[in-house]
Protein backbone atom coordinates (compact mmCIF):
# COMPACT_ATOMS: atom_id res chain seq x y z
CA UNK A 1 0.00 0.00 0.00
CA UNK A 2 1.25 3.45 -0.90
CA UNK A 3 -0.05 5.63 1.91
CA UNK A 4 0.94 8.77 -0.01
CA UNK A 5 -1.97 8.10 -2.37
CA UNK A 6 -4.43 7.98 0.52
CA UNK A 7 -3.39 11.12 2.41
CA UNK A 8 -4.18 14.40 0.68
CA UNK A 9 -3.50 18.01 1.53
CA UNK A 10 -5.64 20.72 -0.03
CA UNK A 11 -5.29 24.32 1.18
CA UNK A 12 -8.99 24.82 0.40
CA UNK A 13 -10.12 21.93 2.61
CA UNK A 14 -9.97 21.55 6.40
CA UNK A 15 -7.57 24.45 6.71
CA UNK A 16 -4.95 22.65 4.66
CA UNK A 17 -4.62 19.84 7.17
CA UNK A 18 -3.93 16.31 5.90
CA UNK A 19 -7.11 14.39 5.08
CA UNK A 20 -7.98 10.89 3.95
CA UNK A 21 -8.53 10.50 0.19
CA UNK A 22 -9.78 14.03 -0.30
CA UNK A 23 -12.64 13.56 2.17
CA UNK A 24 -13.19 15.85 5.11
CA UNK A 25 -11.83 13.22 7.47
CA UNK A 26 -8.62 14.62 8.91
CA UNK A 27 -5.67 12.40 9.75
CA UNK A 28 -5.55 13.94 13.21
CA UNK A 29 -9.16 12.87 13.86
CA UNK A 30 -8.38 9.24 13.05
CA UNK A 31 -5.24 9.35 15.21
CA UNK A 32 -7.15 10.89 18.12
CA UNK A 33 -9.76 8.14 17.96
CA UNK A 34 -7.01 5.53 18.07
CA UNK A 35 -5.32 7.35 20.96
CA UNK A 36 -8.54 7.37 22.99
CA UNK A 37 -8.73 3.60 22.72
CA UNK A 38 -11.12 2.95 19.85
CA UNK A 39 -10.25 -0.10 17.81
CA UNK A 40 -9.84 0.09 14.07
CA UNK A 41 -13.14 -1.76 13.72
CA UNK A 42 -14.93 0.79 15.90
CA UNK A 43 -13.49 3.65 13.85
CA UNK A 44 -14.64 1.98 10.64
CA UNK A 45 -18.13 1.66 12.12
CA UNK A 46 -18.11 5.34 13.19
CA UNK A 47 -16.79 6.50 9.81
CA UNK A 48 -18.18 4.12 7.17
CA UNK A 49 -16.44 5.96 4.32
CA UNK A 50 -13.06 4.88 5.69
CA UNK A 51 -11.30 1.70 4.65
CA UNK A 52 -8.85 -0.26 6.81
CA UNK A 53 -6.02 0.92 4.56
CA UNK A 54 -6.95 4.52 5.37
CA UNK A 55 -6.29 3.96 9.06
CA UNK A 56 -2.95 2.35 8.27
CA UNK A 57 -2.12 5.30 6.00
CA UNK A 58 -2.86 7.72 8.86
CA UNK A 59 -0.46 5.86 11.12
CA UNK A 60 2.24 5.75 8.46
CA UNK A 61 1.75 9.47 7.80
CA UNK A 62 2.24 10.21 11.50
CA UNK A 63 5.40 8.11 11.61
CA UNK A 64 6.78 9.95 8.60
CA UNK A 65 6.32 13.26 10.40
CA UNK A 66 8.23 12.24 13.53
Amino acid sequence: MDWLERITVNPEQCGGRPCVRGMRIRVVDVLQLLATGLTQQQILEEMPDLEPEDIQACLLYAVSRL
